[in-house]
């Protein structure tokens, strides 16, 4: 058996120079990037929010309604494959009376056969006070009778651009009909 031949260093550092000077290379910046308007990326600062998700599946003008479920959603103890849509008041207070600052919109489906676990997909959009115009998008998983629950935030709009951080929600009431007003603490 003969050994295997390896290419000189002169060979791969003359490989590695044309590959740097080729159109694929990754390493170049575009041409269009350098002529196109740069982005200007101000120093990170950290926000807390603190407000009250008011989630009402109820009564005559619901904030939430199921909009699809599985064959076998009625008979799963944990409603396992049923999706609702939310457009869900966002206030200072915990009382529904509350000042209203932002919706909480998107959606959420039971996505775990063993507990109450929802997969939420939601953005709160801020109509009110200093983040008016602004959003953040939050994504993760929903354990609904574990105490504190974390999910994260993957990113937003306005005044928020670029974010990511984590959304802790709370519980604080809950209707036997399921209707529930949940407090965030939100650090992005």
């Amino acid at each position: 058996m003969g050994r295997l031949s390896f290419p000189s260093q002169a060979f791969t550092l003359t490989v590695f120079l044309l590959l740097l000077e080729s159109p694929i290379s990754c390493a170049r910046t575009p041409r269009h990037y350098s002529e196109s308007k740069q982005l200007r990326l101000t120093p990170e600062r950290v926000t807390r929010l603190h407000f009250f998700f008011h989630d009402t599946v109820s009564g005559r003008n619901p904030t939430a309604v199921q909009i699809a479920s599985a064959p076998s959603t009625a008979k799963s103890l944990t409603r396992f494959g049923f999706l609702t849509m939310m457009d869900d008041p966002l206030t200072e207070g915990l009382k529904p009376t509350s000042k209203v600052i932002g919706r909480a919109q998107g959606m959420y489906g039971s996505a775990d056969q063993a507990e109450l676990g929802l997969l939420m997909t939601l953005t709160y959009s801020f109509t009110d006070g200093e983040f008016k115009g602004s959003t953040l998008s939050v994504l993760g998983r929903n354990p609904v009778f574990h105490p504190v629950r974390e999910m994260a935030v993957v990113g937003g709009t306005g005044a928020f651009r670029f974010a990511r951080g984590y959304a802790l929600a709370r519980t604080r009431w809950l209707s036997p009909v399921g209707d529930v007003i949940v407090e965030y603490n939100v650090t992005v």
